[in-house]
């Protein structure tokens, strides 16, 4: 019994007449009764009784009428179902992201443009440094990774720039660096500028080498430029902490340029004038290389989309 077998039974039936349903079906009338014949045969039973006038179905064919229609209903929904997968318009995908590149706006952006373009899609999301992200990507936990900038770049695994933007400065408020710099609001743009060398004395609150060695070492290579070497009082696991521990007087930081909200109440967000390397940091979208499954190449092409915009 193939599925063509119960179209063409549905079709007959609904016409209540060979020849009707052939042309209905676009065949031949007798090609059309020699199939119906061929299933009552692997059925056991008559579907229809032919007349003159046409053909009715038997008590038999009733019952089998309903059982045809609902075999072609979950084939439809099958296809369906199917092509969606296949199309990256259902399924399930992992993100992961880093403190720092969530607290841009260009990350819950992509992912609630993502929601909306793909709403059967689900979405399993997590939190991790940049080295733990970068591995459960390479290991299938995770399949589009937000981070700042590569601890690592493992083979098989690709980095794509997004975007990029300036570091700050984080002094706490009433430091005296500060003297004579005009106050600044959350509203105000304009931000108060600091030279690095003048930094030399203080002692610096810093993510792990391991979590963000990227713009760590850029750090470490623009006070050494300056002709100094930073101390450093402290190093922490994610850089959302630092502004907490600036805040309590610890020492200074930097951050990216999208993490100034934070504690505006009880620390100064500053340029640095005179930095080599400058401080710059990316964010960048980690995945497997290749062509990946179609949720996650719908996924890349939204955020790079997202990003140019």
């Amino acid at each position: 019994m193939e599925l063509r077998h119960l179209r063409y039974f549905l079709v007959v039936a609904e016409e209540q007449h060979f020849t009707r349903a052939a042309e209905r079906l676009g065949m031949q009338q007798p090609p059309l009764s020699h199939q119906i014949r061929l299933l009552e045969q692997e059925l056991g039973f008559e579907l229809l009784r032919r007349h003159p006038k046409g053909a009715d179905l038997t008590a038999g064919g009733r019952v089998f009428l309903e059982e045809a229609k609902a075999i072609l209903h979950s084939v439809e929904l099958a296809s369906q179902k199917a092509a969606r997968a296949a199309q990256g318009f259902a399924g399930t995908i992992a993100i992961g992201f880093t403190s720092s590149a969530a607290a841009h706006p260009l990350i819950p952006g992509i992912i609630r443009a993502y929601r909306e373009a793909y709403p059967r899609v689900h979405m399993a999301l997590t939190e991790a440094n940049a080295a733990e992200l970068t591995e459960d990507v390479m290991h299938g936990k995770v399949d589009i990774g937000f981070l700042r900038q590569p601890v690592a770049q493992p083979q098989g695994i690709a980095f794509h720039e997004l975007l990029e933007e300036e570091m700050l400065l984080i002094l706490p408020a009433g430091h005296p660096l500060l003297a004579g710099k005009r106050d600044t609001s959350a509203a105000d743009d304009s931000l108060p500028s600091v030279s690095l060398n003048a930094l030399a004395a203080e002692e610096f609150i810093l993510v792990r080498r391991h979590g963000a060695p990227g713009m760590y070492s850029n750090l470490i290579a623009a006070c050494e430029n300056a002709g100094f070497t930073p101390k450093i009082a402290l190093e922490i696991d994610r850089m959302l902490t630092n502004i907490s521990l600036v805040a309590a007087g610890v020492g200074v930081s930097v951050v990216p340029a999208s993490m100034k909200s934070f504690h505006r109440e009880s620390v100064v967000y500053c340029r640095v004038k005179d930095a080599r390397p400058a401080l710059l940091a990316p964010i960048n979208l980690v995945c497997r290389s290749g062509t990946g499954e179609p949720t996650q190449q719908n996924f890349l092409k939204l955020a790079r989309e997202f990003a140019g915009r």
